[in-house]
C-alpha cells in the first residue's frame, strides 16, 4: 500500500488537540492507523502540545476527586458497574477504529441502496457532521457534485479516481467549497470508503437532488 494523499496538518493539530468533532475525529483516526508519515507528523504535533502544557499554570484539583476515583474503582470491582469486554476484533478492509462502529466488521454493515448499486451505512455519531460507508461497485460513477462545506473520503477498498486524481486503500481526499468532482470508481474492484461531511452536497442532476434528503447527504 502506497499513500500518495494525506491529511493537512491543520486537520492533525486538530485532531491532537481535541477540536473536531466526533465524525472528523473518526475518518482522522482511520487514516492515521493506515498512514506511517502523518501518524509520524501527529506524534509531533502532540509532543509540541505536550511542552505547551507544561508551561501551563496548574489548577488544583477538587477535595473530592481521589474519593470520586476510588468509588468507581470498588464499583466496577464488585460488579456494580456494567462492563462490557469486547473480542479484540480484526478486519481485512475495515481499520480498527472503524470495528466498533459497525459492531465488528465488515459483513455487520447494514447496508442500505442509494441508487445505481451503490449502497451506504451511516454511521452513528455526534450531530456536527455525518460519516457514511459508501459502497460504490467497479465502474460506477458517482453523480457530479459540489460541496457547501467540507467532505472527506477515506479509502479502505478498491480505488477511485476524479478532478483530484487517483485515489487507492490508504488514500484521503479534502474536498472543500470549491470543489466540483465526479468521482468514478477503479474497474477492478468494488469500491469502499469511509465519507465524513459537515454540510450537504450540491448535486447538479434533478434525480440526485430529489433523493438527496432521502439519503441523509
Amino acid at each position: 500500500m502506497s499513500i500518495k494523499h494525506h491529511l493537512p496538518d491543520e486537520l492533525l493539530m486538530a485532531y491532537s488537540s481535541g477540536d473536531l468533532s466526533e465524525a472528523v475525529n473518526l475518518i482522522v483516526a482511520t487514516h492515521i492507523s493506515l498512514c506511517d508519515e502523518c501518524r509520524a507528523a501527529l506524534g509531533s504535533f502532540d509532543a509540541v502540545g505536550g511542552a505547551v502544557l507544561d508551561t501551563c499554570e496548574t489548577v488544583p484539583m477538587s477535595a473530592t476527586s481521589l474519593k470520586s476515583v476510588l468509588d468507581l474503582i470498588h464499583a466496577q470491582d464488585s460488579g456494580e458497574v456494567d462492563q462490557k469486554i469486547t473480542p479484540h476484533a480484526q478486519d481485512d478492509v475495515l481499520p480498527a477504529p472503524l470495528l466498533d462502529y459497525v459492531d465488528g466488521g465488515l459483513e455487520n454493515v447494514r447496508w442500505r441502496s442509494a441508487g445505481m448499486g451503490v449502497k451506504q451505512a451511516i454511521l452513528p455519531t455526534s450531530k456536527e457532521a455525518t460519516a457514511r460507508l459508501l459502497y460504490i461497485p467497479a465502474g460506477t460513477a458517482i453523480p457530479d457534485h459540489g460541496h457547501n462545506g467540507m467532505e472527506l473520503t477515506l479509502v479502505l477498498q478498491g480505488a477511485f479516481q476524479d478532478e483530484d486524481g487517483y485515489f487507492g486503500r490508504g488514500d484521503i481526499e479534502v474536498a472543500s467549497e470549491d470543489l466540483n468532482h465526479t468521482p468514478v470508481a477503479d474497474i477492478s474492484e468494488d469500491c469502499i470508503c469511509l465519507a465524513v461531511t459537515d454540510a450537504p452536497l450540491k448535486f447538479k442532476g434533478l434525480v440526485p437532488r430529489i433523493a438527496q434528503p432521502f439519503l441523509g447527504i
